[in-house]
């Protein structure tokens, strides 16, 4: 028989979609047990009494039934909050979503992962509170890459080793490469020192200690030029939400071109 007693779980959410008439699907990822799909009942209705509980980017504690099997359910919020400037910003929602849309990609339903509910959170937290929304997104795009099943070599040569001071980044060969290497892959990306840096400080730094980061324009291309390639290439993911904060970027460089 499953337990269907109610307990408190923590979760942000992920998405929600309307079901039947008057109900509502939810899915959070929780900190207890990994992404879970909620029924809420009468949640579309007029005088729901946790319709601002379930607003898109909510987080906090409620209370409710984690089935291993089907749809969980929630009976009540205890402590929730809102990421505010994400829900009034369509650019910071942009971003939110598809860091969001990666981690539901990255993990099975029911599969517990605490250290990730965490790292969304900051991650999530950081971009709320005005930290550059593209380089949040990046350093969770290269620490996601291990769960993807996707490890780039990116301490030292992929191919024999050794640590330099010269790298370039080579998708044939499995990441960084130095210099004796370059003619081995014709097609390496020739980044620039700078990109090189911020790729291998990306994966490792943590986002709960994380101060300013300051990134010149080109290097974020290159940066995103790399991940790019690495998640249509290696991870194969093709995200709604990727392409969508790709087509606002042409629309922020359209807009600041003609003026």
């Amino acid at each position: 028989m499953v337990n269907t007693r109610s307990r408190p779980f923590h979760g942000i959410l992920l998405y929600r979609q309307n079901y039947r008439e008057h109900d509502m699907l939810v899915k959070f990822f929780t900190a207890e047990a990994g992404k879970k799909m909620f029924f809420i009942r009468g949640a579309r209705r007029s005088k729901f009494k946790m319709t601002a509980d379930i607003l898109p980017f909510s987080y906090g504690t409620y209370d409710g039934s984690l089935k291993k099997q089907g749809l969980s359910y929630i009976s009540a919020a205890k402590q929730v909050k809102h990421f505010t400037q994400i829900s009034d910003d369509l650019m910071l929602n942009a971003y939110a979503t598809y860091v969001m849309g990666l981690v539901d990609a990255a993990f099975s339903d029911g599969v517990a992962a605490p250290h990730w509910f965490d790292q969304l959170f900051y991650a999530l937290n950081l971009i709320n509170n005005g930290f550059d929304p593209a380089i949040i997104t990046n350093i969770m795009e290269v620490q996601l890459l291990p769960v993807f099943g996707i490890a780039p070599q990116l301490k030292r040569c992929a191919v024999c080793g050794r640590k330099a001071h010269t790298y370039d980044y080579s998708e044939q060969l499995g990441g960084l490469i130095c210099e004796r290497h370059f003619a081995d892959d014709p097609h390496r990306l020739h980044l620039e020192p700078r990109t090189i840096y911020y790729l291998q400080l990306f994966s490792v730094v943590d986002l709960q200690k994380i101060g300013k980061i300051n990134v010149n324009q080109r290097t974020k291309q290159q940066l995103q030029q790399v991940l790019d390639q690495l998640y249509d290439n290696e991870v194969g993911l093709n995200l709604k939400s990727k392409k969508f904060l790709r087509q606002m970027k042409h629309w922020s460089v359209g807009t600041s071109g003609s003026r």
